[in-house]
């Protein structure tokens, strides 16, 4: 299941860079990225020490649970954003679908080290994000620049073989820099930004497709999730999760993108819808699997109390934002 949901977590960041418009996105580059970085580690951190603080649990553990759980979902926010239609003031549409889909990056490499260090590793955390990132960015650009340059030479024949060529160099995009122990994720989202910003031959033809496998791999990461729960087994971590979740809502989320949004003077309304339209989502639960299968061990089981979080989060923070954003008058 880790595996199978690895591979549709790298086409739904694929196609989430493939899908920016960077155009749109521009004005609000600077904050998005913000948030997707140093947002990121603030929440794991304001969430590690409410772990610690609340749950009584010990600092690694909290860590990990924190680091597991900072990065919002680019499937879940993009879905409500597309399908409510919500062309929200200020550019904030944008921010979110940037914001969102960039940030997961950050929290696999936080998950990365809290699983180091609980295991005992000795690392150098700087070095260990200095090679994730910059490893992770030159791949995803230089493979991005190398495709976008094939594909203008019309090597190929037909509009299939745009569709499987573009899926190799995504595979590729995630793999290479895997191996040369940089960021796959980060990698992916960056190539899927080149590609996706340059215009391509097939390009519609190619963007119906990468809609629908999308759609098909969030069916199939939940549908496998899913099968991993034991419902009886819930109930022990149900108020740890809502302690979590609530926390997250209503104090992390909104004090990191305050401070971080300050020097770009934002309205509270903005501030207040792009709190709350932090949605955790699939890629904290496979995240979660990984630090399972990984040995990790922590006094609840990690597992079922990040599914918990992720339902809550989508059912309390997805179904009201649009609701969120006319009272806010965005």
């Amino acid at each position: 299941s880790e595996t199978i949901c690895s591979v549709c977590l790298v086409f739904i960041m694929f196609y989430g860079g493939f899908g920016t418009n960077l155009r749109a996105a521009r004005p609000v580059l600077l904050p998005s990225v913000l948030l997707s970085t140093l947002g990121v580690a603030g929440t794991a951190g304001a969430v590690a020490v409410f772990a610690h603080w609340a749950l009584g649990l010990p600092w690694l553990q909290c860590f990990l649970v924190g680091a597991v759980i900072s990065s919002t979902d680019a499937a879940s926010v993009f879905s409500i954003l597309r399908s409510k239609n919500l062309a929200l003031k200020y550019h904030t549409d944008s921010l979110l679908e940037l914001e969102s889909g960039s940030n997961d990056p950050m929290s696999y490499m936080l998950t990365a080290v809290a699983i180091a260090l609980l295991d005992g590793q000795s690392l150098s955390i700087p070095l260990l994000l200095a090679q994730q990132l910059t490893v992770g960015v030159v791949c995803g650009g230089a493979l991005g620049w190398l495709a976008v340059k094939l594909l203008h030479r019309q090597l190929l024949p037909s509009q299939q073989s745009h569709t499987v060529f573009l899926i190799a160099v995504m595979l590729l995009s995630y793999a290479l820099p895997g191996v040369l122990g940089g960021n796959g994720y980060l990698s992916s989202y960056l190539c899927g930004i080149y590609m996706g910003s340059t215009k391509l031959p097939q390009k519609r033809n190619l963007v119906h497709f990468f809609d629908v496998v999308t759609d098909v791999a969030q069916v199939l990461i939940f549908f496998l999730l899913g099968l991993l729960v034991t419902p009886v087994e819930l109930p022990s971590v149900l108020l740890p999760a809502l302690a979590i979740m609530v926390f997250l809502t209503f104090l992390a989320r909104p004090a990191v993108v305050s401070v971080l949004m300050l020097p770009f003077r934002p309205s509270p309304a903005q501030v207040g819808v792009v709190s709350w339209a932090g949605l955790r989502g699939v890629a904290s639960i496979v995240f979660a699997i990984m630090a399972v299968l990984q040995g990790a061990e922590t006094r609840y089981n990690l597992f079922n109390l990040v599914f918990c979080i992720v339902l809550l989060s989508i059912s309390l923070q997805g179904s009201l934002l649009p609701r969120v954003s006319a009272k806010l008058s965005m």
